[in-house]
């Protein structure tokens, strides 16, 4: 039985690229250049999928459990392939290496953080909603910025991910850390990015 090339799209609304329909997409190549463009696509994936559903991480156990929110991308049911646990394990080391992610909490290779948008871009957006929202000279600790009463950009964001954003634009002059009563708070300041 022949599969044919096809997208599909899942539950969720996502577009699956049509090499998701191939069994050999789900299985580790012995041709170091066929795994380079395997890994790769499946880099893309994860990392548009991601970004489709707002998740921050991916855990080799996703590949392992059966019904969790990663199942539409790492199974097809349709062709009766999952992606293996070592596989998954080399992707992200691939991923780590490219800085398109990075294990979070360190010294573990089993959960990263996903970079489908960079430290750099975060603190972009981070400046750019604080400006929008009239947020500069104003302290908001990191709580109210990852959980805002209004849904922003950066709602749900990963602490480890805010705080990297945050130190890129200390760096450029345009946030400060603060100490708060219960914690840290940062002040948004106006100002150009250092090009």
């Amino acid at each position: 039985m022949t599969t044919s090339m096809s997208t599909h799209t899942t539950p969720s609304g996502y577009l699956l690229p049509s090499i998701h329909s191939m069994p050999p997409f789900f299985t580790q190549q012995p041709n170091p250049a066929t795994q380079a463009t395997v890994t790769e696509n499946w880099t893309r994936l994860i990392l548009s999928y991601a970004r489709h559903r707002r998740l921050f991480y991916l855990r080799v156990e996703d590949a392992e459990t059966k019904g969790s929110e990663w199942d539409e991308v790492l199974r097809n049911e349709r062709i009766n392939r999952r992606l293996m646990p070592s596989h998954m394990s080399f992707i992200m080391a691939d991923m780590v290496s490219k800085n398109l992610a990075v294990y979070e909490p360190p010294r573990q290779t089993r959960t990263v953080l996903l970079h489908w948008r960079l430290p750099e871009e975060w603190a972009e957006v981070l400046h750019e909603w604080a400006s929008s929202t009239a947020q500069l000279n104003t302290i908001l600790t990191f709580y109210e910025i990852i959980e805002p009463p209004v849904p922003s950009p950066l709602s749900g964001i990963p602490a480890t991910l805010l705080r990297r954003a945050v130190a890129i634009l200390t760096k450029t002059n345009r946030a400060q850390v603060i100490a708060v009563a219960d914690g840290e708070g940062v002040r948004f300041l106006p100002g150009n990015p250092a090009r």
